[in-house]
């Protein structure tokens, strides 16, 4: 994972047969509003993509988007972060 500009990280994942590129976007406050706080906002992105990898496969990953849209796929995803911290 490398940090772009404050808030937005490339992430790549790799695994057996696949190799996928995602851009991420971490909404102002959404580190704090998940119990994260502004400084771990990177390993909230890492957490993000574990939980993700518990869910679906790389390729299935959208290539762009905001933390926040998570939770239109799995509504769960703000309490099993908060539990996560």
């Amino acid at each position: 994972m490398t940090a772009l500009a404050s808030g937005t990280y490339q992430v790549e994942v790799r695994g057996p047969g696949v190799a996928t590129t995602h851009m991420v976007d971490v909404p102002e406050g959404l580190a704090d509003e998940l119990g994260w706080g502004q400084a771990a906002e990177a390993e909230l992105v890492r957490a993000s993509f574990a939980f993700l990898l518990q869910r679906e496969p790389p390729s299935s990953i959208l290539r762009s988007f905001r933390l926040d849209v998570i939770e239109r796929y799995f509504p769960e995803f703000p309490a099993e972060l908060r539990r996560r911290r």
